[in-house]
């Protein structure tokens, strides 16, 4: 199964559970079951300083194989994140996507083009929406920046090395269909491929959400990805570049802008023991007396982050650690990490255990 997608180092029930229902075709139903606890210090108010949690409660049901072909994802997750408070699964799921985050039907004509159309995986950053997903628990500063999942209709076509994607979309899911996206990427041979990513609002959208912040949903997103994959290796290093126009209609005074890097890394020491990590650093434009608005911790802030995440994976079954920092300067009190948002670092050490089915 190449859906939900997945980077490693975590890999999916290689022998799913398939129905053969005639002429409705084979239909395969996998999913993930897992539950982490996290410890953190300066921690946001109403968060706790050590709790434990439902991760992923979630069953995957899709047909694969004929011209038409559909994927279903239902269940309950969370979706922590660095630098953010840790919003519980049942919050999470609720505040965000519901109980069915991503649901959608494919056209596929043919082996090089097809159309998708429902609630749809974003096209953007190099992390995915869910644990499972990635090679870390959590994800990182840029993905705070980026959206997770939007309706839409999306276009694929594959020739040869290039990939190319289109996407009309609602964005950061605020029910607005007025976000454009563009991907192109090239396999430079097998073990390499780069890819660009463009997209924005092409209007404005007034609706906020826990999923649709103001200024993120009316913004414009860029992304330059590169993979490298040999042997144990996987590397990924890519740069994202975000702005947020000037609208006063909207609510939105000053423009404001962000810039980063990251390079995420996977080594397999063998077939059931990896090692996984994360460097990334980000900064924003703007300072308080020009009335540029937040887009990290205060307006001109800055972040880095460093993350840890060995892995163990027995058949179905994983299990993993992982150690995270991050330290932002240029804050702003009041828009910064702890009780009273004016702490400029955070720890986290979480653990997480589960099943892929």
């Amino acid at each position: 199964m190449t859906t939900p997608a997945m980077t490693g180092p975590l890999v999916a029930n290689p022998k799913p559970t398939s129905f053969d229902l005639d002429a409705l075709g084979s239909w395969y139903v996998t999913g993930a079951i897992s539950g982490l606890g996290l410890w953190q210090n300066n921690r946001s108010p109403g968060d706790r300083r050590a709790l434990s949690d439902l991760s992923n409660g979630q069953v995957f049901i899709q047909k694969t194989v004929g011209e038409w072909q559909f994927f279903l994802q239902a269940g309950a997750y969370s979706m922590p994140s660095l630098g953010t408070a840790y919003l519980a699964a049942h919050n999470a799921t609720s505040a965000f996507y519901g109980v069915v985050p991503q649901a959608f039907v494919k056209y596929a004509p043919n082996d090089s083009f097809n159309i998708i159309v429902g609630k749809l995986p974003t096209m953007i950053g190099a992390e995915y929406t869910f644990t499972f997903e990635n090679m870390n628990i959590e994800r990182g500063l840029l993905w705070n920046q980026e959206n997770a999942v939007n309706r839409g209709v999306q276009a694929n076509y594959t020739s040869g090395p290039i990939t190319a994607a289109v996407s009309l979309n609602d964005g950061f899911y605020s029910n607005r269909y007025n976000w454009l996206w563009g991907s192109l990427a090239y396999a430079i041979d097998k073990s390499n491929t780069l890819s660009f990513i463009v997209g924005g609002n092409t209007d404005q959208s007034t609706r906020v959400t826990a999923a649709a912040p103001l200024l993120q949903n009316n913004s414009r997103i860029v992304n330059v990805i590169y993979t490298h994959t040999q042997g144990p290796w996987t590397i990924t290093p890519y740069l994202q570049y975000t702005s947020v126009p000037r609208n006063s209609d909207i609510g939105i005074d000053h423009s404001a802008s962000t810039f980063g890097g990251a390079v995420l890394a996977s080594y397999a020491v063998d077939s059931n023991f990896s090692l996984a990590g994360r460097v990334e650093y980000i900064g924003s434009s703007g300072n308080t007396s020009e009335g540029t608005p937040s887009l990290i911790y205060g307006p001109g802030s800055k972040a880095w982050s460093v993350t840890f995440t060995p892995t163990y994976q027995y058949k179905l079954l994983f299990v993993r650690g992982e150690l995270s920092y991050v330290k932002a300067s240029s804050t702003t009190p009041g828009y910064a990490l702890g009780a009273d948002f004016n702490k400029t670092s955070q720890a986290r050490a979480l653990v997480e255990a589960g099943m892929l089915f």
